[in-house]
């Protein structure tokens, strides 16, 4: 079971970048930046200076000092904003300028290459690129980016719309469109490809929310409906070639799940989160079964085997694992 973190926000955290078990950053609504370095005994309100109307839907942070937030929203709205001294300063180091651009995640391959990723404009996916820890960005050439499907977007629901793994492989979910597809990367978002995965699409509300890759070629795909009052089938997916194709989970989770996380590790062990629940599935994907009712937007694990997951009303829960011999 999660063992919840008193935050004492009441911020919705769709951002999550946990470092370790004791060390981890939120980024919400409200403009809201959190970190702790206590375990989530404690944590401190580093928001940026001004940034109250903004809403945060991401956070990529590589220790207890540096990390990176992405606000969302149409035009302006979308910037990006870094640290480097644990949050008493930021640098507001991109904002955006085109009104038809709205961007909705970021991720990094290590400390300083990273990607950021907005809603199709004139037809294809807006790739922003930095090449010095999040410090400049620029706007990659739409060249080798497929051309999207009519109303085709990305979730910005849990920061995990865009992810990556080893030093140049990069995801990217959609939905809304008919197919819900799975566009990937092999030279850091120059060139991609794109495959339809088995997640129900059809729907501006339906689609892959989350994805999450344990090695280049291991993947899982989780979504569905985000409308409480709508049923969610075959809202999992996974692959086992990098992405090129995508099967249905046997036993997805009974209900939309926004956010997914290799339990690190163990490699055939994953967490998925919703707002009706968490899923854990020991098979790599296959057999999904709940194990908590409480709700969370997002999920991530540590290396050093503690998963965290954030959500609505101040919601920050860690679960701590165990090795047995």
């Amino acid at each position: 079971m999660w063992e919840p973190k008193e935050t004492g926000s009441t911020a919705r955290f769709r951002g999550l970048a946990p470092v370790s078990r004791n060390t981890a950053w939120a980024a919400g609504s409200a403009g809201t930046v959190l970190r702790t370095t206590d375990g989530g005994s404690t944590w401190e309100n580093v928001s940026p200076p001004g940034a109250g109307e903004l809403q945060f839907r991401d956070v990529e942070a590589f220790d207890a000092r540096r990390a990176v937030v992405l606000a969302i929203g149409e035009g302006e709205a979308s910037r990006v904003y870094r640290t480097g001294d644990g949050g008493r300063t930021w640098t507001e180091s991109f904002r955006n300028t085109d009104p038809k651009a709205f961007y909705d995640c970021v991720a990094f391959f290590d400390d300083r290459h990273g990607l950021a990723v907005g809603d199709p404009v004139d037809g294809k996916y807006r790739v922003l690129s930095t090449g010095d820890g999040g410090r400049s960005w620029r706007v990659l050439p739409s060249a080798g980016m497929p051309p999207a499907l009519e109303g085709e977007a990305s979730f910005a629901a849990s920061g995990q719309c865009l992810v990556t793994s080893g030093p140049k492989d990069v995801w990217l979910a959609t939905g809304g469109a008919a197919t819900a597809r799975v566009l990937h990367s092999g030279d850091r978002g120059l060139t991609w490809t794109a495959a339809a995965s088995s997640v129900p699409a059809g729907d501006p509300a339906k689609g892959v929310f989350a994805l999450a890759f344990r090695d280049a070629r291991h993947g899982i795909a989780v979504g569905g409906d985000y409308r409480p009052d709508q049923a969610s089938p075959n809202a999992s997916a996974v692959t086992r070639d990098g992405g090129r194709n995508w099967h249905p989970s046997e036993r997805p989770p009974v209900a939309y799940r926004s956010g997914a996380a290799w339990v690190a590790p163990f490699g055939s062990v994953a967490i998925a989160v919703g707002p009706t629940g968490s899923d854990l599935t020991t098979d790599g994907g296959h057999q999904w079964r709940t194990f908590d009712a409480g709700s969370f937007d997002t999920v991530s694990c540590t290396r050093d085997l503690a998963c965290w997951a954030a959500g609505e009303k101040g919601r920050i829960a860690r679960l701590g694992i165990t090795r047995t011999p």
